[in-house]
């Protein structure tokens, strides 16, 4: 969410500032690859999901061991997906009522579809039926991708708007669609997205679970460097065996690599935070973790730019070459500001840590 929330820019303004030499390198990073390949930009969007499958299990399993009826629990998990999928229809457009231009598909959307069937997975079968099922999916996938025909084109193309997916969207979806011939949220690849849920809700059951934490650790560790190499094998085999790494199609390799990706950056946090104790560095990431959906939602809705321009106005044009770096600072500042203000305990949160805090004498 720090990503999200704008820090790409308050870094090309520092690098720039001081003339890094390996930024131009590596700025093409934070943004999502045209088609073939693998970015790092393309990395969070599936790490929130799995973050979603993890939260998911716990929190099922929670709701269990205090004998929650299951009529609750559903009802619980329905409520929570159509506020997600009405926010993300707000957040496209919803409220224009221009519905033939409005997109059906999206972010929120997607998470939505995620935590709804991988949470009633989670709530009927056992750990190994879910990963089981994350795996057909992800089979499933590929297979249809591959072997049916599109009209025009045949099986197995890949290319943007001539393959299955791009086919499907076309066909079925009403409005607008994100990418013209096809919708990067469509149909066809939220069997990815519940697969990552999937493999999340594994996480979730192996962090719950009665291990120690250098052995939680190892096991985050070792399952993201399989995930990862399996991918990147099923990435580079010729077709019709191989699937190609595309993010936008969020392919099967791409989803293991992706998921190993989230597995190994679980297992590292995990070490530093839970094992070593080392936390309170981690102050400023929980203020946004606590409040993710909502500065998704309102930073898309609201300039926070006009907020900082109403203190800076005055001397920003004194700011010289610092200029863009004072302001987009000022402008992700003021955002994690909103993430204090939208949290029910911020203030409070904000005064536990700063007594915690050992000052040199």
């Amino acid at each position: 969410m720090l990503w999200i929330m704008g820090i790409v820019p308050v870094l090309q303004a520092l690098f720039t500032l001081v003339d890094v030499p390996f930024w131009p390198n590596i700025s093409a990073n934070f943004d999502h690859t045209p088609w073939v390949g693998l970015h790092f930009w393309d990395t969070i969007f599936p790490l929130f999901i799995f973050i979603v499958g993890i939260s998911m299990s716990l929190s099922i399993k929670r709701r269990l061991q205090r004998r929650e009826s299951r009529a609750r629990i559903y009802a619980h998990i329905i409520k929570r997906s159509l506020l997600l999928f009405l926010l993300g229809l707000v957040y496209n457009g919803l409220l224009d009522f221009d519905f033939a231009s409005l997109g059906y598909c999206g972010v929120l959307q997607r998470i939505a579809i995620a935590y709804l069937f991988g949470s009633l997975i989670v709530l009927h079968t056992n750990v190994r039926t879910q990963a089981a099922i994350a795996a057909g999916l992800l089979l499933s996938y590929w297979a249809l991708m591959t072997f049916v025909p599109v009209p025009r084109f045949g099986p197995g193309v890949l290319t943007p708007g001539e393959n299955l997916h791009a086919y499907i969207d076309r066909m079925v979806l009403p409005g607008r669609l994100y990418n013209r011939v096809f919708d990067e949220d469509g149909l066809l690849q939220q069997m990815s997205s519940i697969s990552v849920a999937l493999l999340g809700a594994v996480a979730g059951y192996w962090l719950g679970g009665p291990y120690s934490g250098k052995k939680k650790t190892v096991g985050f560790l070792a399952a993201g460097a399989v995930s990862i190499c399996l991918g990147l094998i099923w990435h580079s085999l010729p077709r019709p065996i191989g699937f190609p790494m595309i993010f936008r199609l969020w392919s099967s390799s791409y989803v293991l690599v992706a998921v190993g990706y989230a597995s190994v950056m679980l297992g590292l946090f995990y070490y530093i935070i839970d094992v070593k104790g080392y936390r309170k560095w981690a102050f400023p990431f929980i203020v946004i973790g606590l409040n993710p959906l909502t500065i998704y939602l309102v930073q898309e809705l609201f300039d926070f730019g006009i907020v900082v321009n109403i203190f800076l106005h005055g001397v920003v044009d004194s700011l010289g070459s610092y200029r863009l770096l004072v302001v987009s600072t000022c402008v992700l500042g003021t955002k994690w500001l909103s993430c204090i203000s939208c949290t029910k305990s911020g203030f409070s949160l904000v005064d536990r840590y700063i007594d915690n805090l050992q000052f040199p004498g």
